[in-house]
C-alpha cells in the first residue's frame, strides 16, 4: 500500500477471536431449549456477524427474543473460558503492530462484558485503545457509527486506517466510513461470501497484515 497507515481496527468474533464453536454452541442451546429445535449450526452462520437480537429475531421468527437473548448469554458466559482463543499468529501481529507505533482498536457488535472477557482471557486487551462495542453505538455495523466513532475515539484519520473483519457487515461499515476494508478468509462463512461487498484487501494469514501496513515481520 502507498497510503501511511497508522491505526489498525480490527472485527473480534471470527477476525482476531476464535468464538466460532461458542456461537454456534450458545446459539443451538437458546433456540433448542425453547423449542427450535429444527435450527443447525448451517442456519446460524450465515446471520453471524450481526447484533445478538437481530440473529435470534432471524433464527427464531419471534419478535420478543428477550428470553432467547438471556438463555443465550447464560450458555456463552458459562463455556466462554474454555473455547475462546486468539486466531493464528494474532497475539504475534498484534504486538509487532503496537511496537511500531501503529494504533490498535477493536469494532464489534458484541456486548462490553464479552468483549472484554475475550480479549482479556487472550492477553489483547491492553493492546487496544479502542473498544466500540455493541453498548457505544445507536446504529451497529453494517452502518459506518461503529468505525467512525472508532476514529473519533482514537484521533484517527479514515484514510491512515484498516478495518479488519470476517463479515459483510464489516466490510460494509469500512467502506462507508472510507477507512481502507480488509477481509479475512478464515471467515466461517467463507470468502465468497464477503467478496459482493468490495473489500480493499483479502488476506489468508494475519501476517499478512504487517506487510499491508509496512511493519517487517518478526521471525515467526
Amino acid at each position: 500500500m502507498n497510503v501511511n497507515i497508522d491505526t489498525v481496527l480490527f472485527d473480534l468474533d471470527g477476525t482476531i477471536l476464535d468464538t466460532n464453536e461458542l456461537i454456534l454452541r450458545s446459539f443451538l442451546q437458546a433456540l433448542h431449549h425453547f423449542g427450535h429445535t429444527d435450527i443447525t449450526r448451517e442456519h446460524i452462520i450465515p446471520h453471524m456477524g450481526k447484533p445478538l437480537d437481530e440473529q435470534l429475531r432471524d433464527l427464531s421468527g419471534r419478535d420478543d427474543v428477550e428470553a432467547l437473548r438471556a438463555k443465550y448469554r447464560e450458555s456463552n458466559w458459562a463455556m466462554h473460558d474454555q473455547l475462546v482463543s486468539a486466531f493464528p499468529y494474532v497475539k504475534e501481529v498484534v504486538e509487532e503492530l503496537h511496537q511500531a507505533g501503529i494504533t490498535l482498536g477493536v469494532v464489534t457488535t458484541k456486548i462490553r462484558k464479552t468483549t472484554d472477557m475475550g480479549l482479556k482471557l487472550t492477553g489483547l486487551y491492553d493492546y487496544m485503545k479502542a473498544l466500540i462495542t455493541l453498548d457505544d453505538v445507536q446504529n451497529p455495523k453494517p452502518h459506518p457509527e461503529p468505525v467512525l466513532k472508532a476514529l473519533e475515539a482514537l484521533g484517527a484519520r479514515a484514510e491512515n486506517t484498516i478495518m479488519v473483519g470476517d463479515s459483510g457487515a464489516d466490510i460494509d461499515s469500512a467502506n462507508a466510513a472510507g477507512v481502507t476494508s480488509v477481509a479475512v478468509t478464515w471467515t466461517l462463512k467463507g470468502i465468497d461470501a464477503l467478496l459482493p461487498h468490495k473489500p480493499k484487501h483479502v488476506i489468508s494469514d494475519m501476517r499478512e497484515l504487517l506487510d499491508l501496513v509496512g511493519v517487517k515481520r518478526g521471525s515467526y
